[in-house]
């Protein structure tokens, strides 16, 4: 048996087990067996800690409920990061990623920041199908049209509304995710613009659906915002399962900071479930 822990930031929830002892004999369908939520544990992302090579403190693989791996995960860094440095009495760490290294930190009201990096935003590194202005894409389904698209490490693609109490973007969220402009799919982002520092967010999340939550998803949705001109560099950020405060700073970096919380422990057997 392995022990794990259950974490979540506002709501968006992790599974993680620690490979760094020892490799484990996980796999995708083993992994898609024990996120789900009634023959598993359940969580929106599956996390496993690795050793990393020099210049991180830890190595994070982020798995989706489909078994699928993912390249960022805001939310989970954060916890992640707290973790790292809960063992190693630092303030501030270093997590990687198969996207990047994303130095974290914690403040003093407790809450932890993360540098996500530079959002990229030409359609080969969305990835997008073919040539297009990532600042307003000719795509669109039911009420929802013409996003604005980046990678903050995974692909996003953000649909601003007027009130995201009467749209219906779980609806068209799956449709959205596996268009054929997306060929690794794509996070479907439905932003409600408040005020140029306050923003309302869904998220349909790639391998997920909708979760209550989403780090990267926050981030792409502040980028898309201000190159629309609809926000400032800064916003407050509400999801379903709380707020982020987010910042796209000058030198590209943006920056978010968020809460983690621990639900509860537990011990996993790596091998049941699906060969």
């Amino acid at each position: 048996m392995v022990p794990f822990r259950k974490m979540h930031g506002l709501g968006n929830d992790f599974v993680v087990v620690d490979a760094r002892p020892a490799p484990l004999p996980l796999n995708p369908a083993r992994i898609a067996w024990l996120a789900d939520r009634r023959f598993g544990i359940g969580c929106d992302q599956f996390i496993t800690l690795e050793t990393p090579q020099a210049g991180a403190d830890v190595f994070m693989r982020i798995h989706n409920p489909d078994g699928s791996e993912a390249g960022a995960c805001g939310n989970a860094t954060r916890c992640i990061a707290s973790l790292v440095m809960e063992e190693t009495g630092r303030d501030r760490v270093v997590v990687r990623t198969i996207s990047g290294d994303l130095p974290s930190e914690r403040l003093a009201d407790g809450t932890v920041r993360v540098d996500m990096g530079v959002p990229r935003l030409g359609w080969q590194e969305v990835p997008l199908a073919e040539a297009l202005d990532t600042t307003e894409l000719p795509l669109g389904a039911g009420p929802f049209s013409t996003p604005a698209a980046c990678s903050m490490g995974n692909p996003h693609a953000t649909f601003f509304v007027d009130d995201l109490d009467t749209a219906p973007w779980q609806q068209f969220g799956r449709e959205l995710e596996h268009h054929p402009l997306f060929p690794q799919r794509a996070n479907i982002g439905f932003a409600q613009i408040l005020a140029p520092d306050h923003i309302r967010l869904a998220v349909w999340e790639r391998g997920a659906g909708p979760t209550l939550a989403c780090g990267s998803g926050a981030c792409a949705t502040l980028v898309n915002a201000h190159r629309r001109g609809l926000s400032g560099r800064r916003a407050r950020i509400d999801l379903p399962g709380g707020t982020l405060q987010m910042e796209w700073r000058l030198d590209g970096h943006v920056l978010m900071a968020g809460p983690v919380a621990t639900a509860f422990t537990g011990e996993l057997d790596p091998e049941a479930g699906p060969e």
